[in-house]
């Protein structure tokens, strides 16, 4: 089902993160009033409280919910935090998706998973339709499954309800704004911190989880935005959809490039005894494209160039943590 965007109220939650403000922005390009936007946060509203999610429908009066909320980090962020990234994310969506029924307005939900939902040898490019055959990779099981019971969530309630729910899979973002907290960051900003402060230091080498060989997908966070709000548009069935670019580059190739762009000439060493995480990921991309006409504009190396200035620019702002 597709909605006139200039119409609908929305909330937006995790609205003042990493995504979620891309996705603010990307709703007032598209003409909608400042007003219509309402991006929440934990200081506003718990979503693991049964009360206070059903206050936020109470107050904000949503016919459109975009679920950003996460609770989310890189491969040790995972290994650390199993039990509260299952129990956080799980009982977000669950609660959300089950006041959003009983309020009984709502014109569409749409929920954000991730691609760590996908099985850890899923063949090359990730396909939907290969979502349910197998269990994810173990660092990131939790998390991912979190996830993925969202979207058995969102179907089971379709069928039964008629909930307006539909699902998206992103790759791993990046871009300004995102988290460099090294404690909790993924992979390219991880990156561009470590690079930067050996550059500072003078630091000969700087060492680098697993060896190099896994390969990722990423896509600037802009464009996942602008996916976000097409879909949110345009597309109304109960599938999931991938939102990605359609290609693959390994962590070592990834290192490289940054190092280059940042201008650091020292060794990279591969820290084997570290986890490498799920072996490959690449996303087949047709159905977002077919569905909802969005393609990726913003060319990779363009991107972690912008990130990189970005990180330069506001660096002063982070203060230097242990694990720096």
């Amino acid at each position: 089902m597709s909605i006139d965007l200039k119409l609908a109220n929305f909330v937006v939650t995790g609205g003042r993160g990493f995504l979620g403000g891309h996705v603010c922005e990307a709703l007032a390009e598209a003409g909608v009033s400042e007003n219509h936007v309402h991006p929440t946060g934990k200081s506003e509203f718990d979503l693991c409280d049964k009360n206070q999610v059903e206050a936020l429908y109470l107050k904000l009066k949503p016919d459109v919910v975009i679920h950003l909320a996460a609770v989310v980090g890189g491969i040790g962020a995972n290994q650390e935090n199993p039990g509260r990234y299952l129990y956080e994310n799980l009982v977000m969506a669950t609660e959300l998706i089950e006041a959003g029924r009983r309020y009984g307005k709502l014109k569409k939900f749409v929920g954000i998973g991730t691609i760590c939902s996908y099985p850890k040898f899923t063949p090359i490019p990730f396909q939907e339709d290969d979502l349910w055959n197998g269990y994810p990779e173990e660092t990131n099981a939790p998390y991912g499954l979190a996830k993925k019971m969202m979207l058995e969530q969102l179907q089971a309630y379709r069928r039964q309800y008629g909930f307006p729910g539909i699902f998206l899979l992103p790759v791993n973002l990046y871009g300004p704004g995102d988290n460099f907290n090294p404690h909790s960051s993924h992979v390219i900003p991880a990156l561009i911190r470590k690079f930067d402060i050996a550059i500072d230091t003078r630091q000969e080498e700087v060492v680098l989880w697993g060896d190099g060989s896994p390969t990722r997908e990423f896509m600037h966070v802009r464009d996942a935005a602008r996916a976000v709000v097409l879909a949110t548009e345009r597309y109304g069935t109960g599938e999931p959809v991938n939102i990605g670019v359609g290609m693959e580059i390994s962590i070592a190739e990834l290192a490289a490039k940054l190092a280059a762009i940042m201008g650091y000439d020292g060794r990279v060493v591969w820290d084997s005894t570290k986890p490498n995480g799920q072996p490959r990921r690449m996303l087949d991309v047709t159905r977002a494209r077919r569905e909802f006409g969005f393609s990726a504009e913003i060319g990779f190396e363009t991107g972690l160039r912008e990130t990189v200035m970005w990180w330069r620019n506001n660096k002063g702002r982070f203060p230097v943590l242990q694990g720096d």
